[in-house]
This record gives C-alpha cells, structure tokens and sequence, in this order.
C-alpha cells in the first residue's frame, strides 16, 4: 500500500508539471511571437552554453593546477609520461562501464545532428564532456576544450528546443546560437563566434537568424565576463604596425601556412585510420597512450592545450619555451630553437592524434592555433636569422597571422580566422596581411583537401551541412518515406494465368517486379506489356512472366544513392517508378510523385517560421 502512495505521488507530480508545461505553451502562444520567443531562448542558450564553457574550462584548469603543483615539480618530470595515460584510461572507464555510450568528436557529431537527426543530440551529451574532456586535457591530453564545450552547449540547445516543441528550422538556429555563444564565450569574440557558427555549421546569415546569434554571443560572453573577469586564453594587444614593406612575406606566410595545414590534416588522418583499426578499446588505449606519453615526456611543451605557449611566444618570450624542453637548448643559438620549435609543431598534430586514438576528448582548435602561432613564429625568426630583410620582422605579427592561415586551412573558416585574431588583438592594424594570409592559406589547402578537419569523415556518409536550402531538404529526406512496398512481386517462372488471377487482380498498382527465390530483383512486367494477352486464355499456361519482364529503366542503389542521384535518374529515364535494391535485395520502389512530396513537406519544415 505504501508503494502504491508513493507511485500514485509521483504519478501525480508528473500530471502538475505537465499542467505547468502546457499553461505556459498557452500563454506564450497568446502573449509572445515566434520571433520575440527565440530570442528570448537565445539568450537562455548563451547563458547556459557560456556556463557550461567556464565549467569545462575551470575544472581543466584545477585539474592541471593539483596536478603540476603537488606532483611534477616536487617528484619527477617522468611523470609527463604517465598522466596522460592515466587521464585517458579515467575517460576510458568512464565511457565503457558509467556513461555506456559513445562520446564522439564534439563538432563532427553536431554537424552529424543537423543533417542527419533533424538536431536533435542525445542529452547524455549535456554532461558527459564535462566529465571526460577536462579529465582528458586536464591530465595533460595535448587536445582542446571547444570542441567539447561546443557540444555540450549544442546538447542543451537541442533538449532545451526539444522541450519546447519547436520546429527544425528554430532546432537549427538554437544550435547556431549554442555554437556562437560557445565560441565567444571561450575567447571573448563576439564577432568570430556568430561567423564560426556560419562557416562551420552552414547557417544562413539573414536578419532572422542574426539577431539570435548576437543574443547568444552577448549573453554567452557576459556569463563568461561574470565568472572569469578579464581572464581570456590568449592574452595579446598589437604592438608592431603593419608595414607595407612586409606584404612579400605575409605572402609566402600564406603558403607556409597552407602547407602547415595539409600536413595537420593529412597526419590526423593518417594515425586516427591506423588506430581504428585496433578493435578492442583497451588495446588502443595502451598502445596509443604509450606514444603518447612518450611524446610528451620528450616534449612537455605539448603538454594540455597550449595557450601558455602561444601567450609567450606572443610577447616574443621564447625563452620560456626554451625553458620547458626536456634536454639543455642554448639560448643563443637560434638555429637549434628554430629547429626545436619546428619539432613541436610537428609533434603537436601527433600528440593531438594519439590523444584522440588513446581515447581522449577534445578538440583540435586549441592545436591548429598552436601550430599556426608557432609555425608563423618560426618562419619571422628564419627571415630575421638569416638577415635577408632589412629590418626585423615582428614575430608576433607573424605568430599572430600563422594562426589565422591554420585556422582557414584546417577549419576551411576564412572569416573567422580574420575576426578572431583581429578581436584578440583589440585592433584592425593588421587585418590586411591577415585577411591575404588567410585567403591563400584557405585557396591553396581548399584544392588538396576538399574538406575540413571536421566535415571529411562526414562527407563519406554524405552528412555535410550546406547553406544550400534545396540540398539540405534533401539530406532530410529517410528512406522510410519515400519507398513503397504495395508492389506485388512475380516469379520468372510463373505463368500469365497464374499471374493475372493471383497478383494482377489483387493489385492496385500497374508494375510487377519480378524477384528470383532469394528475394533479388531481377526485372519488371507492366500492365501494358499483358494488357493484349491478358483476356486470351488460350496462352495463359504457355506464356511465362520470364516471356514478358524487361529490364527496368534504371536501379536505385540504397547505400550509395542519395536525392540528387535519385532525381538524375529520374530525369534521365523519364521513369516515374524506380526500383530499389540493397546488396541485390528488392526493398521496393520509389515514386517521382511521392519523392517531390516528401522534398516539399522537408523544405516548408525548415523554411518555416
């Protein structure tokens, strides 16, 4: 009886809260437009997301400060070998036996979720990467923290619209406005927040979606503001002018940083495929987190994200990175730290890669920063070395442009490579050389990488995001909706007789496909091609379906046929039904009729306010 008190209080709480729900629909509907709601949700979503940025961020941060504190410096530097192995083995249990769900790259999955879940994120993602990535980086990780932070904001976005019912085209921009607020809120961007959710995500900059972004990113950074102060990640106002002069250099920058990008992208690649093909996450665990370690150990510059790296190097402090390498550099000799820092741009992709293979989570911004800053870094100290110029470079100028060009390489986000560097420098000086060395870092890196970091895996399965409205109602498009499966099936073998008193009669339908005992599809018979024979029954047990099928027009191949295939070969055979087959198996047909429906309900969904 009590049990039964206890279930009948819960049971009515749930009924209350329910009741509460549907007062406020009520109300909103009556009191507050489609327009003024999203905004006032976006600004909710920079609040929670801008929370949710600083939680990942301090928890690292603790976690490196105990750490470093309380162990490295008072016992032994070996130890840079072994907390990255413990850090992950902790997000490796923690994945497999607490969580007991996958918790995949951060942006990849949300861009997966937009064209392929209709955004909608498993809520399991609102707090799992604030467990796993701080834990990851904070133990020494060499991996960032935005793109964990950006699926968690996302992730609260898409239960939070979820919860309130919207429609897909206000799921997708409440995505945007998680990512913006995210991406300001970490460094303090405003501007580069909303154009890394546009370049990144693929959303349209209209008038609708802007004010949404803006309110996400103001609200985001205000959180970021009330918690943090002024602390930002990277801590530089301009000192040196640009100068006309220098433009040579900032193009063959360009180039450099182009390379740089191929090089990142190809590596990552390269030892993400080698270790995925180790099955047993235990296994790739030891053997990637032993390179790991032993990475950092030579390299304990590589050690978490990196941002105190670059912060020194942006005060052309390369005395401090001198300092953190694990043998004896002379500080006089500039070819040996030139060659020094040119092992650790290397080495950072392959740090940042085992970290991932290892198990880890995180993101690969903070990296393509360090590589860039330190890869521009390296090229003014070469110019300045050997004495070819006539005045020094300013090696912070190109530190500060190198990042820009690996950002709009690896990311393929031009804009945002110029609007980030530009607001961390709190200046528009250098916006020119930036703007040059983003534009050919990008052109050069677009035609050996068709993709992105993020969007190459995703291409594969076509899931990229798209600013294309057409495309994207297509890539909406499930197969459940468009194949009809009320085609009744006939055998080689078969007689017309059989045929017309059997499936003819029982059909609505003027297309027979004809399958062999093994359900696979063979060829059709139509109604015309009976239509004269079918009342002569003197043929009906001497004329067979194999007599009469023919080929079909065309097929439609379900593991590699997407809609602008299917709508090809609709225009090209001129059919209005097509087969379709999987491995040879007949699944069923698709109609042109059914197949523009299904396009046109998907393009009012996300074009609808």
């Amino acid at each position: 009886m009590r049990k039964f008190t206890v279930y009948f209080r819960y049971l009515r709480r749930i009924f209350r809260t329910k009741k509460l729900i549907y007062k406020f629909f009520r109300w909103r509907y009556k009191h507050i437009s489609n327009e003024q709601f999203l905004n006032l949700i976006s600004v909710v979503i920079g609040l929670l997301t801008g929370l949710a940025a600083v939680t990942i961020k301090n928890l690292t941060h603790l976690i490196q400060h105990v750490l470093e504190a309380d162990f490295i410096h008072e016992l032994h530097r070996a130890l840079y070998f072994v907390f990255p192995l413990i850090g992950i083995g902790l997000v490796v249990f923690i994945i497999k036996y607490l969580i007991r769900k996958p918790v995949e790259d951060g942006i990849p999955l949300v861009l997966y979720a937009i064209t392929k879940l209709k955004s909608m994120i498993p809520s399991y993602h609102t707090w799992a990467s604030l467990v796993t990535a701080p834990v990851t980086v904070g133990f020494g990780g060499s991996v960032g923290l935005e793109g964990p932070s950006t699926l968690t904001g996302a992730a609260i976005s898409s239960n939070l619209s979820r919860l309130l019912h919207l429609n897909l085209k206000q799921r997708n921009l409440l995505l945007g406005a998680a990512a913006a607020g995210t991406f300001a809120s970490i460094f303090k961007a405003p501007i580069a927040g909303i154009l890394f959710a546009v370049e990144i995500f693929g959303f349209d900059l209209t008038m609708t979606s802007l004010i949404p972004l803006i309110l996400a990113s103001v609200s985001a950074i205000l959180t970021s503001y009330f918690f943090m102060g002024k602390d930002i990640l990277l801590h530089y106002t301009l000192q040196h002018k640009f100068l006309l002069n220098d433009m040579p250099f900032y193009l063959i920058l360009g180039i450099t940083s182009a390379t740089t990008s191929i090089y990142f992208v190809k590596v990552y690649y390269k030892i993400m495929g080698f270790f995925e093909k180790i099955q047993n996450v235990w296994k790739r665990w030891a053997l990637a987190g032993f390179f790991l370690g032993l990475t950092i150990f030579l390299f304990p510059t590589l050690y978490g994200e990196g941002y105190d790296v670059l912060n020194h190097i942006l005060l052309d402090n390369y005395h401090y990175v001198v300092n953190t390498a694990s043998i004896s550099i002379n500080h006089n000799d500039i070819w040996i730290i030139i060659a020094f820092f040119v092992l650790l741009v290397s080495f950072k992709v392959i740090a940042m890669s085992l970290t991932f293979s290892a198990g880890g989570i995180g993101g690969v911004f903070a990296p393509t920063l360090f590589t860039g800053g330190l890869s521009g870094y390296i090229f003014a100290m070469l110019i300045n070395t050997t004495g070819v110029f006539s005045h020094n470079l300013a090696t912070e100028n190109y530190a500060l442009a190198g990042m820009a060009g690996t950002i709009a390489g690896v990311l393929q986000a031009p804009l945002t490579a110029v609007f980030l560097i530009v607001e961390i420098t709190g200046g528009y000086d250098l916006i020119v050389p930036i703007m040059l060395v983003s534009a050919l870092s990008y052109m050069i890196s677009k035609k050996v990488l068709k993709y992105s970091i993020y969007t190459m895996q995703l291409a594969e399965i076509d899931a990229l995001p798209t600013h294309d409205k057409d495309k994207f109602a297509g890539k909406l498009i499930e197969w459940q909706e468009i194949i009809e499966k009320d085609f009744l099936p006939v055998q080689p073998n078969m007689s017309l007789g059989y045929m017309v008193y059997n499936v003819v009669t029982r059909s609505h339908r003027n297309l027979f496909p004809v399958l062999d005992d093994a359900n696979h599809f063979l060829a059709v018979v139509t109604l015309d091609d009976i239509r004269q024979i079918m009342f002569n029954h003197d043929v009906y047990d001497t004329t067979f379906v194999r007599d009469l099928m023919h080929k079909a027009p065309d097929v439609i191949i379900y593991e590699k046929d997407h809609f602008p295939d299917i709508m090809r070969k609709f225009t090209e055979t001129g059919a209005w039904n097509l087969p379709v087959i999987k491995n040879g198996i007949y699944l069923g047909f698709v109609s042109k009729s059914k197949l523009l429906s299904v396009y046109r309900r998907k393009l009012l969904e996300i074009t609808s306010e």
